[in-house]
């Protein structure tokens, strides 16, 4: 592999990195997956990813962002991205990675990612509500009703990223 395609890949890797954080903060992760998908597969002239895995990749994405704006169309909780939100998830997402990667290896690092984020965030998030007045706090099937859409988005963000990847490495 040549230096090119190296640094290729690793922004390939880094914008799915990418991808699963702004899933966790309510924004269109799902489809920054797949359009990284797309342009890796568009650059390496569909050798490992082909039109079948990008319509796959292409369904999940659509459902995700759908999903997303389902539950924000019911009015649903959303955490505010403030730069506390945003450092707790961040430790939350390296912390993850560092305790489930020995036991997982390669899923570890995405799913530790993932879950160590969404920990982070919505330590960071009660925190924030414990200070708030009861009136303007979230209730709790509020709060778990965005623990719910974070995670499903999330899932489905793992599963485009599983898909992609096992295309590539196999």
């Amino acid at each position: 592999m040549s230096s090119f395609a190296t640094a290729g890949f690793i922004v390939f890797i880094i914008i799915l990195f990418i991808g699963i954080y702004l899933s966790l903060f309510g924004l269109p992760g799902t489809i920054i997956i797949f359009l990284d998908v797309l342009l890796y597969s568009i650059s390496t002239g569909f050798q490992q990813i082909g039109w079948k895995v990008l319509l796959f990749l292409l369904v999940f994405s659509v459902f995700a962002e759908a999903i997303d704006f389902w539950t924000g169309y019911r009015h649903a909780y959303e955490t505010p991205v403030t730069g506390r939100s945003l450092r707790g998830s961040i430790i939350g997402a390296a912390t993850g990675m560092i305790v489930l990667t020995p036991f997982l290896w390669g899923p570890g690092i995405w799913g530790g990612f993932f879950l160590g984020g969404l920990a982070g965030l919505l330590i960071m998030e009660r925190r924030r509500q414990s200070r708030l007045s009861i009136t303007h706090q979230a209730g709790s099937q509020d709060f778990f009703a965005m623990i719910c859409r974070k995670m499903v988005k999330g899932v489905l963000a793992l599963v485009m990223i599983f898909v992609s990847l096992s295309n590539i490495y196999s």
